[in-house]
């Protein structure tokens, strides 16, 4: 099926729910609302085959995040996107439709402090349970006081 074709049947089948983008060929952006997403990434999965998820990646825009689902097929890849307001940063757990998802949404919750709504296991993935709450290191805002480091037998 041609990046056309695949388009075309995309909006036919998901309409409003989705805004799309051909940056490249193979290649699809998918922008939902995060209420669709659960939806949207359940259609894709059965009547597409989109379940192999290389990775979820966030960014941080300052006013929102954007929320990044990586996926793959042999013939498309799939960036499936969504945006959440900064000051209610929540998106409903995929695992329910790709189970192998939990690794990188615990890693988004660390890192951005994203809350995944229904994710099986919330612990901390990435930063230690001593690492102090609210403190989120990818986010734009974060900053860090270092100890200033010693270099034994050298210059601090």
């Amino acid at each position: 099926m041609t990046d056309a074709e695949l388009i075309d049947k995309l909006k036919a089948d998901l309409g409003d729910r989705v805004e799309i983008a051909n940056p490249a060929r193979r290649r699809l952006f998918l922008k939902v609302a995060p209420g669709d997403l659960v939806a949207v990434t359940t259609r894709l999965r059965d009547a597409y085959g989109v379940v192999l998820l290389s990775t979820i990646s966030g960014v941080d825009l300052g006013t929102a995040f954007e929320i990044i689902y990586h996926f793959s097929t042999p013939e498309h890849d799939f960036n499936l996107r969504t945006e959440i307001p900064r000051d209610d940063p929540r998106v409903a757990t995929i695992t329910t439709v790709i189970p192998g998802a939990i690794l990188y949404e615990r890693e988004v919750q660390d890192m951005f402090g994203i809350v995944v709504d229904g994710i099986p296991d919330g612990r901390r993935l990435l930063l230690s349970d001593d690492w102090p709450e609210g403190q989120h290191p990818l986010r734009k805002d974060w900053t860090h006081d270092r100890p200033k480091e010693v270099i034994p037998g050298g210059q601090s």
